[in-house]
C-alpha cells in the first residue's frame, strides 16, 4: 500500500537480537544467547518477525561488530596517535605529551583511553 511504512516493533527486534536461532529438538524452539530455549510466546512473536525487524537486527548486530573491531584496534590507535607527540619530548610521558595537545587532541585521547580500559560490552539490542 503507497503510504504505510512498516517500522520495525522493538520488542521483536530485542527478541531476534537474544536468539541464537539454533533450534532446540526437546522443545522445537529457537534458543536465547544464553542456551534457554525460547517460550512457546516469544518462538510465536518470532515467528511474525517482518523483513525490517531482521534488517534492523542485522543492522544492529553489524553496529556492535564495528564496536568490537575498534575496541580490538584501540591499543594499536593509541600509540600511533601518541607516536608524533612523544617524538616532539625528550622525556617521553603521557603527561608531557598532554601537556602539547590541545582541547581536541586531548578529547581524541579520552576517547582512545576508554576503548583501551573499559570493558567490552555485551550485545544488547538498542545499545550499538
Amino acid at each position: 500500500m503507497p503510504g504505510t511504512e512498516t517500522r520495525p516493533r522493538p520488542e521483536i527486534v530485542a527478541l531476534l537480537c537474544d536468539a541464537d536461532f539454533k533450534r532446540r529438538r526437546d522443545t522445537n524452539t529457537w534458543t536465547h544467547r544464553d542456551g534457554r530455549p525460547f517460550s512457546e510466546e516469544e518462538q510465536a512473536l518470532a515467528f511474525t518477525a517482518t523483513r525490517a525487524e531482521f534488517e534492523e537486527m542485522k543492522g544492529q548486530f553489524t553496529r556492535y561488530q564495528e564496536y568490537l573491531r575498534t575496541g580490538c584496534e584501540a591499543p594499536e590507535a593509541l600509540q600511533r596517535f601518541l607516536a608524533p607527540f612523544m617524538e616532539q619530548l625528550t622525556k617521553k610521558t603521557l603527561g608531557n605529551a598532554v601537556q602539547l595537545m590541545n582541547k581536541d587532541d586531548r578529547a581524541e585521547l579520552d576517547r582512545l583511553l576508554r576503548l583501551v580500559t573499559d570493558p567490552v560490552r555485551p550485545f544488547t539490542p538498542y545499545t550499538f
